[in-house]
């Protein structure tokens, strides 16, 4: 049943954010990602912060030292994969006030459109192995990384449709890429179930690093989003929207203490 869970969850951001994407406008998804970068913003700080860190420390098999070591790693890993653009995130399109030059979208998805697809493939199937590992430690857990990983999965995968249409692409073939891109988180699911699986010492340091990664998708990609100058109203529906996710992450905490 963990295996089957793990597919589902895996399968679940994927095909949301293709569902999500075909069914808006440009227009309306661009309005959309704005508010779920805040959400996504909150989940996954909320998750890591109050939820997978705190089980990770609680394993009496690996010293609090070394899983601190282990984050810091985790972080400084993260940042040297997006500096060769192979962990990039896409939120963003043309006009989005964000001041690209003009044409900036159409060079991201053509010259370096393939970067972009093998990049977003490589952290999708990480998000798929870092699932897995939360489903092995506690079910519960892997819910609530599984709903931190698809709250940003649809904002990700959204702003890569937007920056391929951008970039000329039909509908049919930029949900086609994207479609197959969100898949390698299955991928990731199913490996890392069955090599996670045979080495249960390894899951606080990988939690750790599922842990890193998230606060570092936080604090280096969504979160400097929102440090711009905007209309009260903006800013208040932004914290409004954080506060969201952080609530939910906070739920789940709760559920996940009540359950031990």
């Amino acid at each position: 049943m963990t295996l089957l869970y793990i597919v589902l969850a895996t399968f679940a951001g994927g095909l949301l954010s293709v569902l999500v994407a075909a069914s808006l406008t440009v227009a309306v998804l661009a309005r959309l990602v704005k508010s779920l970068v805040s959400l996504s913003a909150g989940i996954l700080l909320g998750t890591s912060l109050l939820n997978v860190l705190p089980e990770a420390f609680e394993s009496r098999t690996a010293q609090p030292q070394t899983l601190f070591a282990m984050l810091l790693g985790g972080l400084l890993f993260f940042w040297l994969l997006e500096k060769v653009e192979l962990y990039r995130h896409v939120h963003h399109h043309e006009g989005d006030g964000h001041h690209h030059h003009h044409h900036f979208d159409a060079e991201q998805a053509g010259r370096g459109g393939l970067t972009v697809l093998v990049g977003d493939s490589i952290h999708n199937f990480c998000d798929g192995a870092i699932i897995a590992a939360a489903f092995l430690a506690d079910a519960r857990l892997g819910l609530a990384t599984a709903v931190a990983i698809v709250a940003h999965e649809i904002p990700q995968e959204v702003g890569d449709y937007i920056v391929l249409l951008n970039a000329g692409f039909s509908r049919a073939k930029a949900l086609l890429f994207n479609a197959l891109s969100g898949m390698s988180a299955v991928a990731g699911g199913v490996v890392g179930y069955f090599l996670i699986g045979s080495f249960d010492g390894v899951l606080p340091y990988l939690l750790v690093l599922a842990s890193s990664s998230f606060i570092y998708i936080s604090v280096a990609d969504l979160l400097p989003q929102l440090q711009q100058r905007l209309a009260w109203r903006e800013t208040l529906a932004q914290v409004l929207w954080l506060g969201v996710g952080l609530g939910v992450a906070f739920g789940v905490s709760r559920l996940l203490h009540g359950a031990h």
